[in-house]
């Protein structure tokens, strides 16, 4: 399914409260489970309003999957590790920023796509696909740092900047589906500080 047309919406209004409310309530009940009583109670908007912009939930969560796209890259793309001068200073600093997001309620800080995905992957293949967009896209802006560290480190092996990038995520989604399962974050804390000490350990070595 192609990405819906951007749209500039004015701050505040019923698509935008409806979408912002679809990031907290479906991290926190499912996306299966939230009603659509529970988007418009949340996002203080009439059913009408609900009905103006969305054709369907289904239609709701691709958009939530794009939406939750646009807010986090803000968020990552203005981290101060961005700006630090050796590429493997960058990656380790983009996993140690993860780290830091770990705070409070397990929901306000697990990922909307891989929630989302693990419900629907089958059901709602729309839905599957926005959410593998957000996931792989992100996992994307990480390959650059990672080939430039390759680089300097003239490092040329079977794993490419690509797998690399993918299995930061793949440990990251990983991490929150154990913390929910342990209804603890001491699990993605500790399973962060392992891929740390994996990604040093794996330079290092060449």
């Amino acid at each position: 399914m192609p990405r819906p047309t951007k749209q500039e919406p004015e701050r505040g209004d019923a698509r935008t409260r409806l979408l912002d409310a679809s990031l907290s309530v479906f991290r926190q009940k499912g996306y299966t489970a939230t009603t659509i009583d529970d988007l418009c109670e949340v996002a203080s908007v009439t059913k009408g309003a609900y009905a103006h912009h969305f054709k369907n939930k289904e239609a709701l969560g691709v958009a939530s999957a794009y939406h939750w796209s646009e807010t986090t890259s803000r968020e990552f793309e203005n981290a101060e590790y961005n700006g630090l001068d050796d590429p493997l200073d960058r990656i380790l600093g983009y996993i140690d920023f993860r780290r830091t997001l770990i705070d409070g309620a397990i929901a306000d800080w697990t990922c909307l796509a891989g929630t989302m995905t693990q419900e629907v992957f089958l059901s709602h293949p729309e839905i599957r696909d926005a959410c593998a967009q957000s996931i792989f896209g992100h996992a994307a802006t990480l390959e650059l740092n990672f080939e430039e560290a390759m680089a300097a480190r003239n490092i040329v092996g079977e794993w490419t900047a690509k797998s690399l990038a993918q299995y930061i995520q793949v440990v990251l989604q990983g991490a929150f589906v154990a913390a929910k399962a342990s209804n603890s974050a001491t699990v993605a804390l500790e399973s962060i500080d392992h891929l740390r000490r994996y990604i040093c350990q794996l330079f290092e070595e060449h």
